[in-house]
């Protein structure tokens, strides 16, 4: 598995999400069995946040990563918060929180759940109007002084959103996670990806096969992709669509990390071999073209 440096902090090429941990349905041991395999094949890093699972998929997966402590050195732990959810913690309606005192407890609770001491990552969930980017800034010296997060990054962030923060911290934010698909090419366009070239930061990716919806009976945009992607995988001889939607992200220069988000070892196993797939110019522009719907300009 390829390595990719970030600004002080090395991760996996692909990183594991855990978003869905409690549809998965293991048990501790099962979530261990899983944690390992993909650690064995080199996917070290691993994609939280405090709200996945109604603030519960953290501590799921503290309580398997407890019966083997000894991986929490083989792995980087990444969580987010900022997200404000109704339910459990009494909230009457979803909302953004990025004051100092939110930061400082959702890490403590994320710390308390994942059964660590230290985040090696923590992103901004989501941009949030209300963001006092001074605040925000002391929060994360607080906690990067503390030794409690490693480092620090943020998630769907604008280039102007991620400026202005960066503008007030004495160190470098290491990633934006943002989504890049087929079905979501706005950053390809509107100068994120762009930035992150620029910057030399490779953004983490999200949603990669759009949560599902590329598998849309009805969605003629997702029949259009999945028309094109099926084409190609005869092609290059992919075992499947996911392999060379896999293949045309990681096809992108701004060296984007692909978070899986599966629970299935096997496919993770078949997102592996997009690395050995190779796409022509013409064929990445004929995923682009399927998706926009026309040629290009």
């Amino acid at each position: 598995m390829e390595r990719v440096q970030l600004p002080g902090l090395e991760l996996s090429r692909y990183i594991a999400g855990y978003w869905r941990t409690l549809d998965w349905g293991k048990s501790p041991q099962q979530l261990l069995g899983y944690l390992e395999a993909h650690l064995e094949m080199g996917i070290s890093s691993c994609d939280h946040a405090d709200v996945y699972g109604d603030y519960q998929c953290e501590r799921v997966f503290g309580e398997a990563l407890q019966l083997k402590p000894e991986l929490r050195n083989q792995i980087e732990l990444i969580s987010k918060i900022g997200i404000c959810l109704p339910g459990c913690k009494g909230y009457d309606l979803a909302h953004y929180n990025t004051s100092a005192g939110h930061i400082a407890r959702q890490v403590e609770r994320s710390l308390a759940n994942l059964q660590t001491d230290r985040l090696d990552l923590l992103l901004i969930h989501r941009p949030d109007p209300l963001m006092n980017a001074d605040e925000v800034a002391e929060a994360f010296e607080k906690l990067h002084q503390a030794g409690k997060v490693l480092n620090f990054g943020v998630s769907n962030f604008s280039q102007s959103q991620f400026e202005l923060l960066q503008s007030r911290l004495s160190m470098p934010l290491v990633t934006n996670q943002i989504q890049i698909s087929p079905l979501q090419m706005a950053p390809l366009h509107d100068g994120t990806l762009d930035f992150m070239q620029q910057q030399r930061i490779s953004p983490m990716a999200w949603s990669c096969l759009g949560g599902g919806r590329l598998f849309s009976p009805q969605d003629p945009q997702a029949r259009r992709i999945r028309a094109e992607l099926q084409a190609i995988a005869a092609e290059v001889n992919a075992q499947s669509i996911d392999q060379v939607l896999y293949a045309w992200v990681l096809a992108l220069p701004s060296t984007p990390l692909p978070i899986l988000g599966t629970g299935k070892i096997e496919r993770i196993e078949s997102a592996l071999a997009a690395f050995q797939i190779e796409l022509t110019r013409e064929q990445w522009f004929r995923i682009w073209v399927s998706a926009s719907g026309h040629n290009v300009p």
